[in-house]
């Protein structure tokens, strides 16, 4: 079966744009295919990110994707890859115009799919004043009036996190109070109050949360909310290629992989959020250029007969 592409990139933010300039510098006929649905596209900026930093994700993205078509054996396409399936000694993928594509190796970096709770009025300030990351947050929101909604040993570590920033922090139970005397000393050591109130809804404008609404009619005041916001696979494709997932730290199926960025299925790799237990986008980045590397030299082995893995 004579294939079109040496490696098929499925997405592209930061691992996917990452991996493909490494692929396309190793002059390998490389497809990227992306969808358009980084998970961090409603934030207002990349926090801590090197050269990059408080700078709008979309700049990252625009840049990356102007330097990897730049190589003459990299081609990019704004799609969705609908179904992939293992054929002969590679596999077909499927987009969503109809298209079908052939390709040697898979090399995933969907992301995943963040899970926020569902509130009203949330969605307008998700990335900008309602976040779940306090290191990409944390300094817009210092010295601020927050507030933090989880539940569990997962709401003392976010409040207490919160506290590296400001002073004035509010733990919201939602009407689900689980903590015990040990929890409410160690919170009311740090200053952080416990509001177990119902909440209603999230009131605010342009991004800007504002206040907390509760079911009695009261509202408290707030500039920043940190939720719990559970990582999902954004589609079956890692299962069609016969990639294992299983539950990780922040997701119930984060692909495996092995140190190699190698899945369990033969000649598909990962890199990225879709496969890390720390989702950060320096991280993805790095884990990008070390999975295309991996790919690499596995075409490499299998063309000339190079040792792989690598010693």
């Amino acid at each position: 079966m004579t294939h079109e592409w040496e490696c098929v990139v499925v997405g592209g933010g930061a691992a996917g744009l990452s991996a493909t300039l490494v692929l396309g510098r190793a002059r390998r006929r490389t497809l990227l295919v992306d969808a358009g649905e980084q998970s961090n596209r409603f934030s207002t900026g990349i926090g801590g990110m090197l050269g990059y930093d408080q700078r709008p994700p979309a700049e990252l993205y625009e840049a990356g994707r102007r330097e990897v078509e730049a190589y003459p054996t990299v081609e990019y396409r704004a799609a969705t890859v609908v179904h992939g399936a293992p054929e002969g000694d590679g596999f077909v993928l499927s987009l969503d115009a109809g298209d079908r594509v052939t390709t040697r190796r898979v090399l995933l970096a969907t992301g995943m799919q963040y899970c926020p709770p569902e509130l009203p009025g949330l969605e307008p300030l998700w990335g900008k004043s309602v976040f779940q990351c306090p290191f990409c947050h944390g300094w817009e929101m210092r010295d601020k009036r927050l507030a933090s909604l989880a539940a569990g040993e997962e709401a003392i570590h976010a409040s207490l996190m919160l506290r590296g920033w400001s002073d004035d922090v509010v733990l919201l139970t939602d009407g689900h109070p689980q903590l015990d005397g040990k929890d409410h000393e160690r919170l009311q050591a740090a200053g952080i109050t416990i509001d177990d109130r119902r909440i209603t809804e999230l009131i605010g404008t342009d991004g800007q949360l504002e206040a907390i609404a509760f079911n009695d009619g009261s509202r408290l005041d707030r500039d920043g909310l940190l939720v719990e916001a559970p990582l999902r696979q954004r589609s079956k494709l890692a299962e069609q290629l016969g990639a294992s997932c299983g539950p990780g730290p922040l997701a119930p199926d984060t692909v495996r992989i092995d140190a190699l960025h190698r899945t369990s299925a033969q000649s598909v790799f990962a890199a990225g959020d879709v496969c890390t237990e720390h989702p950060y986008v320096a991280g993805s980045i790095a884990g990008g250029a070390q999975a295309a590397m991996i790919v690499v030299q596995s075409l490499l082995a299998e063309q000339f007969g190079m040792p792989y893995p690598p010693e």
